[in-house]
Parts: C-alpha cells; structure tokens; sequence
C-alpha cells in the first residue's frame, strides 16, 4: 500500500496510518482515484469506508470489513461512542485560561460556504452545532506558535481548521483557512490524527491506538 502503514488488522476492522497529501476516498475526476480507500481495497475486498480525513490531514482511520462491521462502527460514530484526539499546530501564541490545563470548548455552528466550496464557514443561524474542544500539548512549540491537542465531539467538515482559524490561531500550512501573510509556514498542513478509541464492532471491548505525530 506504499506509504499507507497498517496499523491494525482482523476479522471486522482495519486500523490504517494515512499520510498527508492522500485522498480518503476518490474524488472528481481521473487524477483522484488514487486513494486510501482503493489502496486498502486491493489488499481487503470487503473493507468500507466509515470516518474520512482531510487529504491534507495525516494519522489513524479505521475501515470496516464487511457491511455489518460498517453498521456497527457508523452506529458507533452516530452515538459519539468513537473518541479522536489530534495535534496541531497553531500560529501565535495560544494560552490555555485555566490553570491547570484542561480541556477548552469552542461551540460554533458551521455550513458549507456555498460560494467558495469546499471551504466552509460558521453560520450562527443556518450552521450545524459543532464542538471541539482544546487544550495545551504537553509537546514543546516552536517560536512564534502554539503546539494543542484537539479533541473533535462533532464531525463536521473541516471542523478543526475552521474553529481554530474562528479562535485567530489557524493551523500551520493551512492552504485554505490560513491568511498568506501568516507568519508560521509549513510545507505541510500541521494537524495528525494522533489518538482513536472505540468499541469493537464484534464484542464491543475497548480499542484504542496510538499514531506518533511526524511533525
């Protein structure tokens, strides 16, 4: 699967490390099809697509095996029985107002930005609720940004880009949500899907992974 790292594997699931720069799914045209879901496909016939990452996103997505798997694990992500967490990192300096660290809210409700597709914008009266919650990475940041950890209660697309540039820290290299004069740049988006919990769809036992940031 190239540079697709499998990270786990049995009979209901597939637990991958997407890299940045590939599609999750095909999009539009010829020049698209290549993607995590057809890579995995040739190796998996009956893997299916359940959660998407952004192309420029990297870390942990799990597909399911087979259509009752897919079920099980859709119905997990529906009831907010599945748990991400992700690093960013932010520019500017970002402090966390309570002391001991915890995790911080931002509840703005977001839509498509129908003009400027795919970019998506908050709407405080026609967006949907969206929530992610945030606090200080115990990893050290460069000069100049701030290094969090993310943790998504919704899934909207783009959620975490749009609620951190909303915040004024947008995510560095963010081609879409970051102004060009931002100071911090990168040759990549700065934002990896580092943590993933959520009940196998079998026995429904804990399954937890870990993704080391490569940034």
């Amino acid at each position: 699967m190239s540079n697709v790292s499998l990270i786990h594997e049995d009979e209901q699931l597939i637990v991958l490390n997407k890299p940045e720069g590939l599609l999750a799914v095909p999009g539009k045209g010829p020049d698209k099809q290549d993607c995590l879901s057809a890579r995995v496909q040739a190796r998996w016939p009956d893997a299916l697509v359940v959660h998407r990452l952004d192309m420029a996103t990297s870390g942990l997505v799990v597909m399911a095996r087979g259509l009752e798997a897919q079920r099980a694990l859709s119905l997990a992500f529906e009831e907010r029985r599945v748990h991400k967490r992700y690093t960013a990192v932010v520019a500017g300096q970002l402090t966390n107002p309570q002391a001991d660290n915890g995790w911080n809210s931002i509840d703005l409700p977001l839509m498509a930005d129908w003009p400027r597709r795919p970019l998506q914008k908050v709407d405080r009266v026609q967006g949907k609720p969206s929530l992610t919650r945030w606090r200080i990475s115990a990893q050290p940041s460069t000069a100049g940004t701030t290094r969090l950890e993310l943790e998504p209660v919704t899934g909207r697309t783009h959620q975490l880009r749009v609620h951190l540039q909303a915040l004024g820290h947008p995510v560095v290299g963010d081609a879409l949500y970051a102004a060009p004069d931002t100071p911090a740049t990168a040759a990549r988006l700065l934002l990896h899907a580092h943590w993933l919990l959520f009940p196998h769809p079998l026995h429904g036992q804990a399954m937890e992974f870990h993704s080391p940031c490569p940034f």
